[in-house]
């Protein structure tokens, strides 16, 4: 080994020696952390522990190359990185790792996330921005393998879009000339992902300044590195990707992961590279060791032979390092054993105080019930029972809000005949202690913030008098035009987006005049297209991610459930990614593209919005408002009405539709008919149709599916026509369900029916191809007007006899 890395060959011997022995202080702290943290897990305090051990030596190393600017997006590995830049201590990895929800315990998640799980803060209070170049940040991990490859890609390319794109020069609270790097980590096993490759691919195909590093331990929890890649040997296979000098690609770096100046001088390399030609790198890391197994639900001496076992005791990057520093003369035996010793001691008293944090607060609760208990026993009939429950919870030395609440909650069924002014008194505690307690595992699912999405107000779309009729596509390029020379920080990108302006002309002439940075084309792989935008939105820049038709959203749809939804909730609102999502769908005839997945879409994204416009200036409409708002939300745009004749605007750009407000499109009296997009024209033909029988029907829009209906405005309806029929082209069970439970169950409207309320929705299967495949898999017409029709017959058969 060589004695120095290059990166220090300016310190002196003795300043080149406190700054290894402090690396090694950092690596023995963080170790310390995880075998301790084991035990915790195996004795019921936490419950779940994965961790980073064996990985600490080059996670120092590449904290040394790491920058004021720069960004992580990692996986569950990556505490010794996070010691060593200085944003995790020991007393908060174990507030993580008990779940402690205050951000001053645990500023990762507040107890959202289990241990292992990191992330620094972009947001103020008040929510924000930070000055992100001043600061090293780490986006917020998630679990699901790869899950944080697709976010990696849209960091990076953050730093290419402020390097070129003119306009935001000014955004230097986000990046000074596009010099940050973006820095992933992902084990080995892990590159069998498809997210994996994804990734990998487009990053080569972008270029940006993307650093992977791969931590090989041969082992993907326990299946061994040949059933996971061929050859056994991630940067043998991708040698196709190498950049040459006449074509574009990655460069390729592979070190040793127990060698401190070998590590130190790649990283150093890698970081150069990555930030100053813009070149995405990848770094194999061999040869590292997990010496206490995947995590706390296995023991790794089950699957690994002794040989291996006994090599991963040799060359413990821990192990190596002190052998080398000894070598060297870095430190003596002494030095580093009484350094050792004391780093222990640090590792305890950092747990217990942990501990004794995390339980403070509820022993405080519980004194609190008790009291109330006890008292409420002295003043009941049944004194013994609730007695029994009081001493039960005073002597639960551990008290968690679970055991709290239960004991609380079950002592007043012994009084539920009583009067007294005790048990009012517990009544009205039980009900404080949910509103105080209850935000700190639900709150900032969505923007919590005064000036949020659902507060902007609608602006209606002005017209000319005699406006020109145009293709509903012309009111959306038009207004794009707008959005864009209105925010130069805004640009959008998908398949066929960029050179023929989107497969129905939405996007026209928009990238000749805005650039290819700005409306860009992308490759077949929705996973990144998605990942690119939530990347680019956590960084300050307004990305709309274009997933060219719904059913494509299936390719990115974990992605979006597991990362883009949950930005803000798993770190309790100190990050955001405002991405907005555009597609296209509803009423095709065929299987695909078809629409008739909003169900499902509904409840796996909840922390976005779903928008659902029935037309392209409504459409044009969200666009318009969530760009004045910082929250990320899916808009579906009516693939079946880009040709269809809208008034052209002249207030483009300005106009909003609001969130989470339905509409009226026709007044009736009979009968109330919820639907959303494409439908609604169908619903309108039926309800003419139902006129000319005698039957005035009201007609709602609900214009989005998440938020819906803010306003309970649906009830109000609901209490005028007295009967209700929700119409839908999703699957049974689907959209329209989700709509009826809200009118009946959160808004009452079930008082005020006279009829049973129904849904129409379209067949259990996948619309069958051709005219005559949608008529006989959604409803038609016709469907609706029977529907109608047999509701008034039961309620009045003599004005409407039976149909059929």
């Amino acid at each position: 080994m060589q004695t120095n890395p290059q990166t220090n060959s300016e310190l002196s011997f003795d300043d080149f020696k406190t700054e290894v022995l402090n690396d090694y202080k950092i690596a023995v702290t963080s170790r310390e952390c995880s075998l301790l943290g084991r035990r915790e897990v195996l004795t019921g305090k936490a419950k779940f522990g994965i961790f980073g051990d064996g990985k600490e030596i080059p996670q120092l190393a590449w904290a040394k190359a790491f920058k004021n600017g720069d960004w992580r997006s990692g996986y569950y590995r990556d505490q010794t990185f996070m010691m060593a830049i200085g944003k995790l201590t020991i007393q908060q990895f174990f507030a993580g790792l008990y779940g402690h929800t205050t951000l001053d315990a645990d500023p990762m998640s507040a107890g959202r996330q289990m241990g292992g799980h990191f992330a620094t803060h972009s947001l103020n209070e008040d929510g924000s921005w930070k000055n992100l170049t001043a600061q090293k940040n780490s986006s917020a991990d998630i679990s699901p393998t790869a899950g944080q490859m697709p976010r990696l890609l849209g960091l990076a390319q953050a730093s290419k879009i402020f390097r070129n794109v003119k306009g935001i020069e000014n955004k230097t609270n986000f990046s000074i000339n596009g010099n940050e790097v973006a820095w992933g980590t992902i084990g080995n096993a892990s590159t069998s992902e498809g997210l994996f490759w994804e990734t990998i691919n487009a990053a080569g195909v972008l270029q940006v300044p993307m650093v992977i590093s791969v931590w090989d331990d041969e082992y993907g929890i326990s299946v061994h590195a040949r059933h996971q890649t061929t050859k056994e040997n991630i940067s043998e296979i991708l040698k196709g990707f190498q950049r040459t000098e006449d074509e574009n690609g990655y460069e390729i770096i592979r070190v040793t992961g127990w060698n401190y100046p070998e590590l130190v001088e790649a990283y150093q390399k890698a970081g150069t590279i990555a930030r100053d030609e813009h070149v995405p790198v990848l770094i194999h890391v061999k040869e590292l060791t997990q010496p206490q197994g995947h995590s706390t639900s296995g023991s790794h001496e089950r699957y690994k032979s002794e040989d291996r076992l006994a090599w991963e005791r040799e060359f413990d990057c821990n192990v190596q390092m002190r052998q080398w520093m000894l070598a060297n003369n870095m430190a003596t035996e002494e030095q580093l054993a009484e350094l050792e010793k004391d780093i222990k001691k640090q590792v305890r008293e950092g747990k217990k105080a942990a501990w004794t944090a995390f339980l403070e607060p509820q022993k405080q609760e519980r004194q609190e019930a008790v009291t109330l208990l006890n008292n409420l026993a002295e003043s009941s009939s049944n004194k013994n029972f609730i007695q029994k429950i009081a001493s039960d919870l005073a002597a639960e030395s551990e008290p968690s809000r679970r055991d709290i609440l239960s004991s609380t909650r079950k002592a007043l069924r012994y009084v539920v005949a009583e009067d007294a002014v005790e048990k009012r008194q517990l009544q009205e505690w039980i009900n404080n202690y949910f509103e105080t307690i209850q935000p700190k595992y639900s709150a900032h699912l969505y923007s919590e913030a005064e000036e949020n999405a659902k507060t902007i107000s609608e602006i209606q779309p002005t017209y000319k008098d005699g406006a020109e009729e145009v293709d509903g596509r012309v009111v959306l390029r038009d207004n794009f035009d707008a959005i864009f020379s209105k925010h130069p920080e805004a640009l959008i990108f998908g398949e066929d987006a960029g050179a023929i302006g989107d497969v129905n002309q939405g996007l026209e002439g928009m990238q000749e005049k805005y650039g290819e940075l700005r409306v860009s084309d992308a490759g077949i792989r929705e996973a990144t297209i998605l990942g690119q935008g939530i990347g680019m939105a956590m960084r300050g820049l307004r990305p709309i991610a274009e997933i060219q038709y719904l059913d494509y959203i299936l390719y990115c749809l974990q992605i979006m459930s597991d990362d883009l939804v949950t930005v803000r909730y798993r770190t309790n609102g100190t990050q955001k990614a405002p991405l907005i999502v555009r597609t296209r769908g509803h009423r095709l005839e065929g299987i695909w593209h078809s629409g008739s997945q909003m169900g499902g879409l509904v409840h796996l994204l909840r922390g976005m919005y779903i928008l659902v416009p029935r037309n392209m200036t409504k459409a044009a409409g969200f666009y318009n408002t969530l760009l004045e708002s910082d929250e990320p939300a899916l808009v579906v745009e009516c693939l079946n009405g880009y040709r269809l004749k809208e008034k052209l605007p002249t207030n483009l750009g300005e106009f909003r539709t609001p969130i989470g407000v339905v509409e009226t499109i026709k007044e009736g009296s009979d009968i109330t008919l919820v639907s959303y997009g494409s439908t609604l024209r169908i619903v309108e033909e039926a309800a003419k149709e139902l006129q000319q029988v005698g039957i005035n029907a009201e007609i709602i829009d609900v214009q989005s599916l998440l938020p819906l209906d803010i306003n309970k405005d649906l009830v109000e309806s609901v209490k005028k026509t007295n009967r209700l029929l929700v119409i839908d082209e999703d699957v049974p069970g689907g959209a329209s369900a989700y709509i009826l439970s809200e009118i009946v169950d959160n808004q009452n409207g079930y008082q005020h029916l006279d009829s049973k309320p129904q849904t129409l929705a379209a067949k259990a299967h996948r619309p069958s191809y051709g005219t005559d495949g949608d008529y006989f898999s959604k409803p038609s017409t016709e469907d609706i007007f029977e529907k109608v029709y047999a509701m008034m017959h039961e309620a009045n058969p003599a004005d409407f006899p039976k149909l059929r």
